[in-house]
């Protein structure tokens, strides 16, 4: 429905980028077809970028940003390994409560959220999904590899998807080949960045304001499972298990008594033995409950995930 983007002021010619390569600038017309890129200021973010491609997005289509029920980011320079940026981007566009997610595909990445966004629209979940693809590899770029140091460039692209009488938006066809992983990769593992750089810098390890969290899952996570159950048409008496994320014994109790479960809900408390696996832990508290006895197979079970972004999603499933 509209299309926005954003491109550094900054052009990097490829005399420039020769520089530190042992290279020409007809070598690379040649071989590549660049003459040119753009690369970002250091003060200039994956987010930011997106921010700007979003907003002329929305512009252009005519819809404001209160009425995008979910915003996708496809990205792989997203500095952070989580929280996800998308959650950053709905936020200063000023459509929060969306659901938000970074979607990691590589160059792919942007018509894979694109089929993303055209199933939520086509199956009704949201009506309006904001998608962008964005990339600042400038800041993961080797200036002195001579194989990639004139390829990679930064910029924001951004479509909004929504609902149409006739098709605007054809199958996706798509697939993968994990045989050749590692020809296009980040040149080590985080682990081995860990233990080369451990007496250099911090390692990125995750960090929390525990307090701050619990507050917030306790006041905010118990109105979105009552509207996922009123969503699914049921009520409480009707559930079989509760299934959150497993961040809390506490947070869980909470939880289950804000939302005034019956007694003969079954509730996960995986927490306990396994901790909090973050995305795993609501699968991995199903798998239990089934196997134990504790959930019937075939009943209705309220799952909720809450955590970094901060993001949150729940909804109402039947058991397998």
């Amino acid at each position: 429905m509209g299309v926005g983007a954003w491109r550094p002021e900054r052009v990097v010619t490829n005399e420039e980028v020769c520089q530190h390569i042992d290279s020409t600038d007809e070598w690379i017309r040649q071989r590549t077809g660049i003459e040119a890129r753009g690369w970002a200021d250091a003060g200039t973010s994956v987010v930011d970028m997106a921010v700007h491609a979003g907003a002329e997005a929305l512009a252009a289509a005519g819809v404001e940003p209160s009425r995008v029920g979910a915003v996708i980011v496809a990205t792989v320079s997203h500095p952070y390994q989580t929280p996800a940026a998308a959650t950053q981007v709905a936020d200063r566009l000023g459509a929060t409560p969306a659901a938000a997610w970074d979607v990691s595909a590589g160059c792919a990445a942007f018509c894979h959220a694109v089929a993303q966004a055209a199933d939520l629209v086509r199956g009704g979940t949201s009506e309006h999904v904001l998608v962008v693809g964005v990339d600042k590899l400038s800041d993961f770029t080797d200036l002195s590899d001579r194989s990639t140091a004139f390829l990679f460039a930064d910029g924001a692209g951004a479509v909004v998807v929504g609902p149409s009488g006739t098709p605007g938006i054809g199958p996706t066809v798509w697939g993968s080949d994990g045989s050749q992983w590692d020809v296009i990769r980040n040149r080590t593992s985080w682990l081995e960045h860990r233990d080369a750089v451990a007496e250099a810098v911090a390692w990125p390890a995750l960090q929390q304001e525990g307090q701050k969290v619990f507050r917030w899952a306790v006041f905010a996570m118990a109105p979105l499972a009552q509207q996922a159950i009123d969503a699914a048409g049921i009520t409480a008496g009707d559930l079989a298990a509760f299934i959150p994320h497993q961040a809390n014994m506490r947070i869980i109790d909470k939880l289950a008594s804000q939302v005034g479960l019956p007694e003969h809900v079954a509730i996960a408390r995986d927490i306990r033995t396994t901790g909090n696996t973050s995305a795993a832990s609501v699968p991995l508290a199903m798998h239990r409950m089934l196997a134990e006895g504790q959930a019937p197979s075939g009943g209705l079970a309220l799952l909720i995930g809450f955590g970094a972004g901060l993001s949150y999603a729940a909804q109402v499933v039947v058991l397998p």
